[in-house]
């Protein structure tokens, strides 16, 4: 398992939008090999982390 690039509570960008969101959960899919995201504006939603980036 490789680590985690995000935290929880965490603010970071959505990289298509540049919306600021904040993390509320991770997890890691074990099958895919990488983390997914769950952010405040959209919950039921998840985001990768190629799709996210750290606010500048």
């Amino acid at each position: 398992m490789s680590i985690s690039l995000f935290s929880n509570g965490e603010i970071v960008n959505i990289k298509a939008s540049n919306e600021k969101v904040i993390i509320l959960k991770s997890h890691y899919v074990k099958n895919m090999k990488r983390y997914s995201y769950t952010v405040t504006k959209y919950p039921s939603i998840f985001f990768f982390e190629e799709e996210l980036m750290k606010q500048e």
